[in-house]
């Protein structure tokens, strides 16, 4: 069940509310998803082996695999995985993805009601995907899990201040004309206004693990105007505006980066990593 990634031009962390209904459209188009959506910097990798220990041999539990963008380097790596994924759509494209792969099963299922196996896993991962959890059942869950000293690793990715900064301080007015929730004159954080205390809070107060460490990639990728629409047809928020809304954001933001910016324009991200280990 993968994640909007939050971006400026509209606050995509959902309420509870929200949550439910916006999750269930990234399996509409799970083949644009798979080719639209970023991976990960390599050195997330290394710092989930070093932290989490989820390296060669290591028994991985993904909760929210997508299409594979996170769990196909992680088999690469020499993890044998359980992918849990909710859209049966996309969980059909990580399986073939990761086809040949024998240490990695790719299950449909929702993991809040999926029934735990029996031999516990050395590390609990959801990459871009744990905030669509229900908020009651995820850190508890994982923690049942783990063996003791498992790790839970959550990765989550935000566009920050960065690339083509103009470019985003400008389409918010796309934003603004078709898409009425949009806040008012929303800019990007900076990436160091970003601390992860959110998640190590809601983590430290169940009691189960003990302090989450954090690692953090700041990372730029370029799209052209047509990459760059296919993300944002990914995104659950602009998924859900009525069909003349969306397709008028989308036409406001290409004669935008054409117009003005080339025909092409770079993000940041800043794609953080959280480390917590099962007391």
């Amino acid at each position: 069940m993968p994640d909007d990634i939050t971006h400026p031009e509209r606050d995509d962390t959902p309420d509870e509310s929200r949550r439910v209904r916006l999750r269930r459209t990234f399996d509409e188009d799970a083949e644009l998803y798979d080719r639209a959506r970023p991976g990960y910097p390599p050195g997330l990798y290394d710092d989930l082996a070093g932290l989490a220990g989820a390296g060669p041999g290591s028994h991985v539990l993904e909760v929210g695999c997508g299409t594979g963008q996170a769990t196909v380097p992680l088999a690469e790596r020499g993890c044998r995985i359980t992918a849990v994924e909710a859209g049966p759509e996309m969980a059909a494209v990580a399986r073939r993805n990761l086809a040949g792969v024998a240490a990695v099963e790719v299950v449909t299922a929702e993991f809040e009601s999926w029934p735990l196996p029996a031999e516990p896993f050395d590390a609990v991962v959801s990459a871009t995907a744990f905030h669509w959890i229900d908020p009651a059942v995820r850190v508890a869950k994982a923690a049942d899990a783990l063996r003791p000293g498992g790790a839970l690793a959550v990765v989550r990715t935000q566009h920050v201040m960065g690339g083509t900064e103009e470019f985003f301080v400008e389409v918010q007015r796309c934003y603004e004309r078709f898409d009425p929730d949009t806040p008012p004159l929303l800019r990007p954080p900076a990436a160091a206004e970003i601390d992860g205390s959110d998640h190590a809070e809601e983590v430290a107060r169940s009691g189960r693990f003990g302090p989450t460490v954090f690692r953090r990639h700041e990372w730029d990728l370029t799209y052209t105007t047509s990459e760059y629409l296919e993300l944002l047809r990914t995104y659950s928020g602009t998924r859900a505006l009525p069909e003349a809304a969306g397709n008028g954001l989308l036409e406001c933001v290409a004669n935008l980066i054409d117009g003005r910016y080339g025909g092409r324009v770079t993000k940041r991200y800043l794609v953080e990593l959280g480390v917590s280990h099962r007391r």
